[in-house]
C-alpha cells in the first residue's frame, strides 16, 4: 500500500538536496545574480520552497514508516495543504516582483 521504500527514500533525498539549500540561502540573504533586480519576492520564495519540502516530508515519511492507511491519508492531506500554501507564496512573490519593477 505504501509503495517501495527505495522510491520514497530517493524522493526525500532529492527533495532535501534540491529544495533546502536554496531556501536556506535565500533566507540568509543570498540573491542569485539573475534575480538581483527582483529580490523583493525572495523571502516568500524561500518559504514556498520550505512548504514544498514539508509537503514532500508529509507524504514520504509515513509511507517509509509503513504507517496505517489512516495515518498515510491524513499526512497526504497535510501535504496537499503544504503544496497549496507554497502555490500561494509563489504567487505572492510574483506580485512583489511585479510591484518592484514598476
Amino acid at each position: 500500500m505504501n509503495g517501495d521504500p527505495l522510491h520514497q527514500g530517493i524522493a526525500l533525498a532529492v527533495a532535501s538536496a534540491l529544495m533546502l539549500p536554496p531556501a536556506v540561502a535565500f533566507l540568509r540573504g543570498w540573491v542569485p545574480p539573475w534575480m538581483r533586480g527582483r529580490a523583493d519576492g525572495l523571502r516568500p520564495r524561500a518559504y514556498a520552497l520550505l512548504c514544498l519540502y514539508g509537503g514532500t516530508l508529509a507524504n514520504g515519511v509515513p509511507r517509509l514508516a509503513n504507517a496505517s492507511y489512516d495515518v498515510v491519508m491524513t499526512a497526504m492531506l497535510a501535504g496537499i495543504g503544504f503544496f497549496g500554501l507554497a502555490a500561494a507564496l509563489f504567487l505572492l512573490a510574483a506580485a512583489r516582483d511585479g510591484r518592484a519593477r514598476r
